[in-house]
């Protein structure tokens, strides 16, 4: 249909909606603000009704006496066995989900340097998905407040100074694996040539929580589907998607700086640790 057949006023509105643009998206963490005040967890691109239903879309955890409870069981035993190793020090360092540490997580499978400074845009990227996914579990959390295999196996953590905290907060759906899947997902978006490093670094993410004894392996498998379906809710956020933009570009002209790519010996010992834990499950 010619423009000129509609009127002025029709014509301006859509020109007018042609050239809007995305919103801009904000790298300030005073901006965006926090979850809760002194917590230094930002608030996430997707308000509460957003978020996918996590009681909708999980089945209840395996119950008592069920041969899925005892695979969970056997990987407990399989997976904790490794604390204290390599694989275990790296577990530890998963646990920490504070800023600026926790930016690192995916350094070396992206092949960047992620911190606040080079890359802000994704770095507040996964400071604003890690609420968005975390939080997308907290529905079905609260409904089944599974107990903790550490708790129920009477058994120790790799994290001891968080177990009287973790003891209180429910083990289904494991939100670590949520938000590790989430960014995992987010980040193979953003560099799908590293994929396959990303997925295997999302995975392994998700593992360290039943190495640490802190999740139970339904836990993790469960956490990993609603990083997912967050990550699905969120493209139709357009401040997620701007950032994601802006963060698609950073990356790019991260590989064109000589000082961008993070310590080659840190990422080899990285990739040795998780490939001593590839066989196992989840």
């Amino acid at each position: 249909m010619a423009l000129k057949h509609l009127s002025p006023l029709l014509v301006a509105a859509l020109l007018a909606g042609g050239c809007a643009t995305s919103p801009a998206p904000t790298t300030s963490a005073a901006d965006v603000g926090e979850t809760r005040p002194g917590s230094g967890y930002l608030k996430g691109y997707l308000a509460s009704a957003e978020m996918p239903d996590s009681l909708a879309l999980l089945p209840p955890p395996p119950e008592a006496n069920s041969a899925a409870l005892a695979a969970d069981v056997a990987a407990f035993r399989s997976l904790t066995a490794l604390q204290g190793s390599p694989r275990g020090a790296l577990a530890v360092r998963d646990a920490n989900l504070r800023f600026p540490e926790a930016a690192s997580t995916f350094s070396c499978a992206l092949g960047v340097r992620i911190s606040e400074q080079q890359t802000p845009h994704l770095n507040m990227l996964l400071r604003r998905t890690l609420a968005d996914a975390g939080g997308a579990t907290y529905k079905a959390k609260e409904k089944y407040q599974r107990t903790r295999p550490f708790v129920a196996l009477k058994a120790a953590s790799c994290t001891p100074k968080e177990e009287a905290h973790l003891a209180k907060d429910g083990s289904y759906p494991s939100g670590h694996s949520a938000l590790g899947w989430a960014w995992a997902l987010v980040l193979t978006e953003l560099a799908p040539e590293r994929a396959d490093a990303l997925l295997q670094r999302g995975r392994s993410f998700a593992q360290s929580r039943g190495i640490c004894g802190v999740h139970w392996r339904s836990d993790i498998e469960a956490g990993r589907l609603i990083g997912a379906a967050t990550v699905g809710r969120l493209h139709a956020n357009p401040v997620f998607t701007a950032q994601m933009s802006a963060a698609k570009n950073e990356i790019a002209q991260a590989r064109s700086r000589s000082d961008s790519a993070p310590p080659a010996a840190d990422c080899a010992a990285e990739a040795n640790a998780i490939a001593g834990s590839a066989a196992l499950t989840p």
